[in-house]
This record gives structure tokens, C-alpha cells and sequence, in this order.
């Protein structure tokens, strides 16, 4: 089973990258964020004729969520993040498929920091680390993935000392990160390629890909039931090549049938 995240950068204006992503590719199941669509302008017709079943999450400009499933029964379990019945963004979906919770999340950016954005990224992720723990104790095969806007460490970033200011870098977001991933949950990349220097984002700015001055910020989090299954996992780099591409290249792992 391959199971890839993707941060498309606005679902309708990048729609031809991902449905060629998507018929190169073939992964199972996508996890999208950042669809910048309302609820009712999804291209929902676009991706069943791509062979895909999608439940979504939209918002007007910004955000968006969306778990798309090939050949495969999608159960919806939530679409809001719980823990801030004020909290407007669309920035979480839960499903079910093929007896495995996967929660796509888009996660604040949070700058400039400190400031609102950033207090309101440090409350976001307290709440979805009190999600994932109540989904953790559950013993359920369970999958958190998306565009989780953390750096974890310094080789997942280019020039490390450049970024100790922002959002993405701060302290205290890494603390958060590490304070989720400690529950008991396998960051999939770094389970395979503990050592390797591996980006998931490149600017559009300063020839950023061209230079492979990245960020590693689209994360895969697998619990137990899950992480024993694990084949494989990697970036397809490739298409943030591509003309009219998002920042952001899609990540991607593989599980062994149980």
C-alpha cells in the first residue's frame, strides 16, 4: 500500500501537476493540503475520472485539506481538529481506509514570530498532540501525515543558522515536534534515512531548488501497528521541477499487506 502527502500549493491552479503526479505515481491514498478552494469549488469530477475517491475540507484563499483514495472506500471519521470549537480553519481531515486512521493535517506556519500567528501555531499543535495521543492509546493502526511546518532538526534544514527566528525553527516548535513524536510515534523518513539530507520544500525565491536549499517539513508519523509495515518511503523530488508546480514535492511511503 503506498500512501503519499502533498501540499499542492492551490488545488485548481495546479490541477494538471497533480493529476499527472497522480497518474505517473498511482499512490493508494493522497493526503493534500493547502487546497486555497471552498468547499464547493473542489474538482471533484477531475479526480474520479483520475480513478480517485476524495472527501475534503475547503476554505475560501487558504487552507484546505483533502484525502483522496484509489479504488479504495473512504469512512470519514472528523474534519475538525478537536479541542477549539472557535478554530475556523480548515485544517484537518480523518478518515478511515483499508482499516488504517490517517489524519491529514495542514499546520500553522506560524510567523512572523512571536506574535498571534505564532501562539496560535503552539495552541494547534498542543491540540493535536492531545488528538494523536488519544488516538495513540486506542492501540489502532494509525497514520498522522501532512504539511506539519516544522523543521525537526538541523539537518532538515538548509543553513540552519539562517532560520532560528522563524516559526518553522523556533525553539519551541521543535520542542512541540518532539514532545508528539515521543508519545511513541515513527517519523517514517527519518526511520529509513536517519543520516541523509532530505528536503520535502524549495522556495520559489533565489533559485531555491536549483540550489536544493530546502526544508524537510512535510512529515510522516506512523504508530506502532503501522511502522511495523514499513517497506519504504521517500520524496519524488522531481515534481517540484515541473512547470507551474507547488514549493512543496510530494512525500510518499509504502506498507507491507498484513
Amino acid at each position: 500500500m503506498k500512501i503519499a502527502t502533498y501540499n499542492v500549493n492551490g488545488v485548481n491552479g495546479r490541477l494538471p501537476v497533480l493529476l499527472r503526479w497522480l497518474n505517473e505515481t498511482q499512490p493508494d491514498v493522497a493526503c493534500l493540503q493547502e487546497l486555497k478552494a471552498p468547499q464547493e469549488n473542489f474538482p471533484e469530477q477531475a479526480i474520479k475520472d483520475a480513478g480517485y475517491n476524495a472527501i475534503w475540507h475547503g476554505q475560501k484563499s487558504w487552507n484546505g485539506v483533502a484525502i483522496l483514495a484509489r479504488n479504495r472506500e473512504i469512512s470519514e471519521v472528523r474534519r475538525v481538529l478537536p479541542g477549539d470549537p472557535e478554530d475556523s480553519h480548515s485544517r484537518y481531515i480523518e478518515a478511515i481506509i483499508d482499516g488504517i486512521v490517517i489524519g491529514c493535517l495542514y499546520l500553522p506556519n506560524g510567523n512572523p514570530a512571536p506574535g498571534p500567528k505564532f501562539d496560535y501555531k503552539l495552541r494547534w499543535f498542543e491540540r493535536l498532540t492531545a488528538h494523536a495521543a488519544e488516538l495513540y492509546a486506542r492501540g489502532l493502526p494509525v497514520i498522522l501525515t501532512g504539511d506539519y511546518n516544522v523543521m525537526p532538526t538541523e539537518i532538515d534544514v538548509y543553513k540552519p543558522e539562517r532560520w532560528g527566528d522563524d516559526a518553522l525553527f523556533r525553539p519551541e516548535t521543535r520542542t512541540a515536534f518532539k514532545t508528539l513524536v515521543a508519545q511513541g510515534w515513527t517519523d517514517a523518513i527519518r526511520k529509513l534515512y536517519p543520516d541523509e539530507v532530505i528536503y520535502t520544500f524549495w522556495d520559489y525565491f533565489r533559485d531555491a531548488y536549483g540550489r536544493n536549499a530546502g526544508l524537510r517539513i512535510d512529515h510522516f508519523l506512523l504508530s506502532p501497528q503501522v511502522a511495523g509495515r514499513l517497506q519504504a518511503a521517500g520524496v519524488d523530488r522531481n515534481v517540484r521541477g515541473w512547470e507551474k508546480t507547488s514549493d512543496h514535492a510530494p512525500v510518499w511511503i509504502t506498507l507491507a499487506d498484513q
